[in-house]
């Protein structure tokens, strides 16, 4: 199911600046410049949600970390942690022209090998689409929202 997110009501709180004729964003969480590609902001646009709409706690978000699944380095996106700090919403961005697929799914699905998260979340900006996964029985089911943080979790 579909979520019907307004991501780009989120643009005008986003930092941007042109240096050298490049345009940076700016990472509220990594606290650095980036250069402004589309999956950037797409990925800075789903963090401004999770932390105004949904309450997540920015402290406990991580943004484009390394992991090793099956021997091999991978990256993901964003990870967001529950207030235990154990892994909770797992987050797959992708440019507006990357259609959500089955293959963004797999990808993302490759890197809960590792991390094994109840909750994926993937997006083009456009798309965007959330599951619950269930490690014992082996299933996901798509949900009508994205998962809230603990009551307890302030920010």
């Amino acid at each position: 199911m579909k979520l019907d997110i307004p991501l780009m009501s989120y643009a005008k709180v986003l930092k941007t600046k042109t240096e050298d004729g490049k345009r940076y964003i700016w990472d509220d969480i990594r606290k650095k410049w980036y250069v402004l590609q589309p999956e950037e902001f797409v990925r800075q646009l789903l963090v401004q949600y999770l932390i105004q709409d949904c309450g997540y706690n920015k402290n406990k978000i991580q943004i484009e970390k390394g992991l090793v699944v099956n021997g091999k380095e991978k990256r993901f996106d964003i990870l967001v942690y529950d207030e235990d700090f154990r892994p909770y919403l797992l987050v797959e961005c992708k440019r507006p022209e990357i259609p959500v697929d089955q293959k963004v799914f797999d990808q993302i699905s490759v890197y809960n090998i590792e991390l094994q998260v109840p909750y994926l979340l993937v997006s083009n900006g456009l798309d965007t689409y959330a599951c619950s996964i269930n490690q014992e029985e082996k299933s996901y089911a798509f949900l009508d929202a994205i998962p809230l943080p603990n009551k307890n979790d302030k920010a």
